[in-house]
């Protein structure tokens, strides 16, 4: 007895009459004209000589069977008029951004409308309307004309946003080419009637998300013609090639007539990972977390006429206005071993998507810095400007709009890191100077505090049980460490002591010849210096602060860190920081600050430890008998704290936000304490 093909006839036809297109030649797929039409093309310009028209919105080109070619550019903002009965077709040959592109009329030429063969980097379609279908009146083979094909000598990574192809007796989206090489993603993408599948896939990297696909009996007109097997109901919304599978998220598809929605097909599997189906599967199709009444409207921002597309107004998912232009690619795939990448650019930088990367939480940007590590995978991320410094520590590879990168081409790298590495036992407040740049870095997993000072090659921060690490050029000439905290420099322990003087800085007040009493108050430690003793006891120093007078003597005080308040409580007095003549009034302006916060832990048996972040700025406080700890961390608005049998208290201006407290210790907010 015959058995029954697992595959159709009419599939195995799909590319060529023998044999599925992804196993062997394309060249059917584009139709013998259009490949010889192909074979002997130039260039766009030649195409738009006699056949473009535009207004103030977008250009309108008028088919006569032309092919354009669209190279490392961007391509956008067209009205492609085919209703005359006119072919034309597109071949996407370098890492392009096509964009606000729609296809006008009733299509009656042959192959495919879009042609994919770069062979490298990153092809973008974002809001291409494609929707006004097409009949196989100029076609030379069976399924007739499509919309998008991926060649099999492609092997870029495509990414397709807010698109519509509807009505093409052929492939919607022919992609299964992917299992050769490259990656498609698909992001809010519709598909309605096309004839054999709307999304073709192959490739593990395959990713769609958002998307829907389906086919009914509507829009069908006698007057186009027959579509032989395949009628417009007949299609597939999603065919899956080759093993490997792909990634489908919340995406909405209905079978027509076929007797499944999602198929898959020469061992190719996939999982559906949320949204709806409906009309069955066939093949290894994991629908379990799918549900049964998709959603089959139009994804929001996908263009519906081709007008829209052409003007732009459609598109929304990533706006193009917005978008930042260029796309830095690290990319792990395959690779064993972890590799540590950071770069600075000249303007911002943000992660994203482009070339089916992932957004890797455990990646980070700071402003014009990211770094990361990529393990098998991709990262991505775009960014204005210019890449200025770039460092990569490991066997990943670099593309910069899809072009692979040497980083030791780029200069100014920072060569070396100081990792500074705290302790749970206590906080340690830091400083340093290098004689060359600096800036900050997640090396050996530091975070990246917005908090710590860095200017002209000097630093100050402080750490409990985190690390802070920084790259930096030159050689580190000045190193003060107050607390259990130790710090390596390229990995090698360092002594702080090796590295100028404990106390770098000077503090000198000079008297005016009336009493003057003052305070101080660093973020480090302080002490007077020996040669200016005081030959009074009117001098006190309590942790970090000092208190003390002059009238026509001078005192000079040295410390670390940085300079936190200065108060002249009566008299006057000239201040001069390192040499420098400074205007106290620049210092302690937190002594004018209305409200307060109380962390009471007196009645309670176990310490308490909180956390809180003021709007405005904040600063330790005396109010109501509180003590002053030194282990009480305050980063810029942050604050974080452990009350014991005491009282910690605050002065901020603004409004407490974000406040945690684990334990039991009473907490009170007054506004406007001073006046009460």
């Amino acid at each position: 007895m015959a058995r029954d093909p697992s595959v159709s006839d009419d599939d195995r036809l799909v590319g060529s009459e023998e044999q599925p297109a992804a196993e062997g030649s394309n060249n059917r797929l584009l139709g013998r004209r259009s490949y010889m039409k192909l074979a002997g093309a130039t260039t766009a310009a030649a195409a738009f000589s006699t056949s473009a028209s535009a207004n103030e919105e977008y250009e309108t080109i008028r088919a006569r069977g032309q092919v354009i070619r669209i190279g490392n550019e961007t391509y956008e903002n067209k009205l492609v008029d085919v209703s005359n009965g006119n072919g034309i077709t597109f071949i996407v040959e370098g890492a392009a951004t096509v964009r606000n592109i729609g296809i006008k009329g009733l299509y009656q030429g042959d192959g495919f409308i879009f042609s994919i063969t770069a062979p490298r980097g990153t092809v973008e379609f974002e809001n291409i309307y494609i929707g006004d279908g097409a009949n196989k009146s100029g076609a030379d083979f069976v399924h007739g004309p499509g919309g998008i094909f991926y060649h099999n000598i492609a092997s870029a990574n495509v990414v397709f946003r807010e698109c519509n192809v509807q009505g093409y007796p052929n492939n919607g989206w022919y992609c299964s080419n992917s299992a050769t090489g490259g990656s498609i993603t698909w992001e809010r993408c519709f598909g309605k009637n096309n004839g054999v599948t709307t999304f073709r896939a192959a490739d593990p990297n395959d990713t769609l998300v958002d998307c829907v696909a389906y086919n009914d009996n509507t829009d069908y007109s006698t007057e186009y013609g027959s579509w032989g097997n395949y009628n417009e109901n007949s299609g597939r919304p999603l065919w899956v090639w080759n093993p490997g599978g792909c990634t489908v998220e919340d995406c909405h598809f209905a079978a027509g007539d076929y007797h499944a929605a999602v198929l898959t097909h020469n061992g190719g599997s996939v999982s559906l990972d949320g949204g709806a189906i409906s009309g069955g599967t066939q093949g290894n199709v994991d629908a379990s977390s799918a549900g049964r009444n998709p959603d089959l409207s139009i994804p929001d921002g996908v263009p519906t006429s081709a007008e829209e597309a052409a003007v732009g107004d459609a598109f929304s998912g990533n706006a193009t206005d917005d978008q930042l232009s260029n796309v830095v690619v690290v990319d792990g795939a395959g690779t064993s071993d972890a590799t540590s990448y950071e770069f600075v650019v000249s303007d911002a930088v943000e992660p994203s998507t482009d070339e089916g990367a992932t957004i890797d939480a455990a990646a980070d940007v700071d402003g014009t810095r990211a770094s990361g590590t990529v393990a098998d995978h991709r990262d991505a991320w775009r960014f204005e400007g210019e890449i200025e410094r770039l460092s990569v520590d490991g066997s990943a590879t670099v593309r910069v709009n899809g072009i692979e990168v040497d980083p030791d081409q780029f200069d100014d790298v920072l060569e070396n890191f100081l990792l500074v590495d705290g302790s749970a036992a206590d906080v340690t407040r830091y400083e340093f100077t290098v004689d060359g740049e600096v800036e900050r870095s997640n090396y050996r997993g530091a975070s990246i505090d917005p908090d710590d000072e860095v200017e002209d090659g000097s630093v100050h921060g402080v750490v409990a049980d985190w690390r802070d690490a920084f790259r930096f050029s030159g050689d580190v000439t000045e190193l003060t460490v107050d607390g259990p905290a130790t710090v390596s420099v390229n990995d090698e322990p360092v002594d702080p002591a090796d590295y100028g003087v404990d106390l770098p800085h000077t503090l000198t007040v000079e008297g005016q010849g009336v009493p003057t009493s003052f305070e101080i108050s660093v973020d480090g430690t302080i002490e007077l210096e020996g040669t200016n003793a005081p030959e009074n006891d009117a001098t006190t120093i309590s942790g970090s602060t000092v208190q003390s007078s002059v009238t026509d003597d001078s005192q000079t005080f040295r410390f670390s860190g940085a300079l936190t308040d200065v108060t002249i409580i009566d008299g006057e007095a000239e201040i001069s920081l390192d040499g420098e003549s400074i205007d106290p009034n620049d210092y302690g302006e937190h002594e004018l600050l209305p409200h307060a916060i109380v962390i009471d832990g007196t009645d309670v048996e176990e310490p308490s430890a909180y956390s809180f972040e003021a709007s405005g700025a904040v600063v330790e406080s005396t109010f109501r008998g509180a003590t002053l700890d030194d282990d009480d961390v305050i980063e810029g608005r942050a604050v974080r704290g452990v009350a014991g049998n005491w009282l910690d208290a605050y002065w901020f201006s603004g409004n407490v936000e974000k406040f945690t407290l684990r334990g039991d210790a009473n907490v009170d907010v007054q506004y406007n304490a001073r006046e009460q």
